[in-house]
């Protein structure tokens, strides 16, 4: 008799029920919204932000659909997409440029399916619309960063190894040194051999001039890291932020490709991207003679005059441009509180950064140490201590007129890290979401028609049989769409082309199972024994060919980037849900069609074929 035990229909039933719930909130679409988040954490997302948006929409005789927040952003639904843009220059006119407002596109599930926390897939730029960029990344801005960093390091060494020099001189990426006499002039070229060895340098005996210059295979590696620094930099940036699945991606030797589904303003995709900020120490001067003529106008050469931020607001600083430390040192930016209880933010510095910071407030016992913070280009210093003693260890504390959300800020900015070098944008794209509607529905009809023709064929050949092997393959989309959802998994058009693929494969299964039950029924085996055989014997061939399958897709999911990726993600879960719908699913089926007739004399699989004899 073919009959399944109670736990294996449970489990059929349960994998049902969870699939439905989990695929539901995919055929809800999405509604147009409004996203409004502050880019500083001391400027608050609250009701009371609610109520300021809700009061300037109301006098523009303009009605949302709903406004709720969700963690630290205000998001308001509207009903079609002009209202949405309508709605957005409204809100931007009246909270002006502390918030960031975005357009959006919101999931437009039930309340009850939210709650059970099933949620739609993530669509790729293809599919939901959104922005592109192709940034490239400017190689001389990396190199000319380097040599600056170099012209520091011969500084210290030189200090450290009591060599007297005169300036330091750039000449493109020659850096060159006066020195008093050969003997001084030996002794650079030993401390720069020993210290500095991706730098050739030559020397001129008779002026006494060194001149140094970049490796080949040197410039060489600065410009590959230049492009694995900003791509970190830019996935921590873009991850602090919220936004869901960017791509974010080299391409060729100096190019970065990042595209943010679902954002629709490229404004403020921009201003996502640009948001990164560096930490620089610098000395200051307190010459008030100096400062006195900066503060007229005249700012003196080698120095700039920056804001310092203050109990008392911001004030005046003149502070050189000499760099002693930069943010590329910073391994860890937490915020927390000083010994007196003010906010802070700890950084600690890697090996060589606590070296430097060591040897620089060694040097300078009694003078200001400016923290200066650079974000957008713009500068300003967050605390100027006076240097009581020397630090080592390479923890550092920077404090100031800071409240807790601010440095929370500060600490994100510089963990997320600076970029190595600037980016242009040499091609900027936008995907509107009527063009990413358009795809879906043309993904969705071939994969509903391209199912309805294996249904009819299965129906027609194989009879109940075939609308059995129909019902198990609507089973495995469903299962598949579940888990993609579960899974928060971006759904892209070559995954759309994976999940065809996996309806293709998945009947192959029963095709399989169908001719090995029609076979055993050709030898003369009872319907019964035919169709338990059937799946047996099937079994072992459709492991074996799912697993080379499931190798292949493996390879390109590990292998594989962008839609690659996409493909091989979708590709791998359609065949684990196509070989638990083909056999377990297709057979609790056949079993409470037929298991329940004691005595069964035929079934209904289409024509069977006996050998004559």
């Amino acid at each position: 008799m073919n009959r399944y035990p109670l736990w294996k229909y449970f489990i059929i039933v349960v994998a049902l029920i969870v699939s439905t719930i989990y695929t539901l909130p995919n055929f809800f679409g999405e509604t147009p919204a409004v996203q409004i988040s502050s880019s500083r954490q001391s400027i608050p997302v609250d009701t009371a932000l609610m109520g300021r948006v809700e009061a300037a929409l109301t006098a523009q005789h303009i009605t949302p659909d709903g406004l709720f927040l969700d963690g630290n952003s205000l998001k308001v639904r509207f009903h079609d997409p002009d209202t949405q843009i309508k709605g957005r220059d409204v809100i931007q006119q009246a909270l002006g440029d502390q918030y960031i407002i975005a357009l959006n596109l919101l999931a437009a599930s039930p309340d009850w399916l939210t709650k059970l926390k099933a949620y739609p897939m993530f669509l790729g730029l293809d599919l939901r619309g959104g922005v592109h960029f192709l940034l490239e990344v400017d190689m001389k801005a990396a190199t000319d960063k380097t040599m600056e960093r170099y012209a520091g390091d011969i500084r210290r060494e030189f200090k450290d190894k009591k060599v007297r020099f005169g300036a330091i001189k750039r000449n493109g990426n020659t850096l060159e040194v006066q020195l008093r006499d050969a003997a001084t002039l030996k002794a650079a070229e030993d401390a720069v051999a020993r210290a500095l060895p991706s730098l050739s340098f030559t020397s001129d005996e008779n002026s006494f001039k060194l001149s140094l210059t970049l490796k080949p295979e040197e410039i060489t590696r600065i410009q590959s890291d230049a492009v694995k620094q900003n791509i970190t930099t830019l996935h921590n940036r873009v991850n602090e932020l919220g936004v869901a699945e960017p791509v974010i991606q080299q391409s060729g030797s100096n190019r970065i490709v990042v595209q943010l589904p679902g954002v629709q303003d490229t404004a403020k995709a921009k201003d996502i991207l640009g948001r990164t900020a560096t930490l620089e120490v610098r000395m200051v001067s307190d010459d008030q003679s100096m400062v006195a003529e900066a503060l007229a106008g005249n700012v003196p050469g080698g120095y700039d005059l920056l804001d310092e931020l203050t109990p008392r607001g911001p004030q005046k600083i003149l502070v050189s441009k000499e760099v002693e430390l930069t943010g590329d040192n910073i391994n860890d930016a937490q915020p927390g509180f000083d010994e007196n209880g003010t906010p802070a933010v700890h950084i600690n510095l890697d090996s060589t950064g606590a070296s430097i910071f060591r040897q620089v407030t060694a040097e300078n016992i009694g003078k200001r140490m400016a923290m200066v913070l650079v974000e957008k280009g713009r500068a300003e210093v967050v605390t100027a201590p006076v240097i009581r003693s020397e630090i080592g260890g390479g923890r550092v504390q920077i404090s100031g007129s800071m409240n807790v959300a601010e440095a929370n800020d500060t600490a994100l900015l510089l963990r997320a890290g600076s970029l190595a070098a600037p980016m242009n944008i040499i091609e900027e794209r936008t995907v509107g979401p009527s063009l990413g509607k358009e795809n879906i529905e043309k993904g969705f009809h071939s994969t509903l028609w391209g199912f309805a023709a294996i249904a009819v064929f299965m129906l027609i050949y194989y009879r109940v049989f075939g609308l059995i092997s129909a019902l198990s393959l609507g089973v495995n989309l469903f299962m598949l769409v579940a888990l993609l959802s579960m899974l928060q998994a971006t759904l892209t058009l070559p995954g759309i082309a994976a999940i065809a693929l996996t309806l293709g494969m998945a009947i192959d299964a029963n095709v399989l199972i169908n001719e090995r039950i029609r076979e055993e029924l050709r030898n003369g085996v009872p319907p019964h024994s035919a169709i338990q055989a059937g799946y047996q014997h099937a079994w072992a061939t459709i492991l074996d060919s799912n697993i080379t399958t499931l190798i292949a897709g493996l390879a390109l999911l590990i292998f594989g980037s962008g839609p690659v990726r996409g493909f091989a993600v979708v590709h791998c879960l359609g065949i684990l849900t196509s070989m638990f719908s083909a056999v377990l699913v297709s057979r609790g089926f056949v079993n409470l069609w037929y298991g329940r007739q004691r005595r069964l004399t035929t079934v209904s699989i289409g024509q069977v074929w006996k050998p004559e004899t």
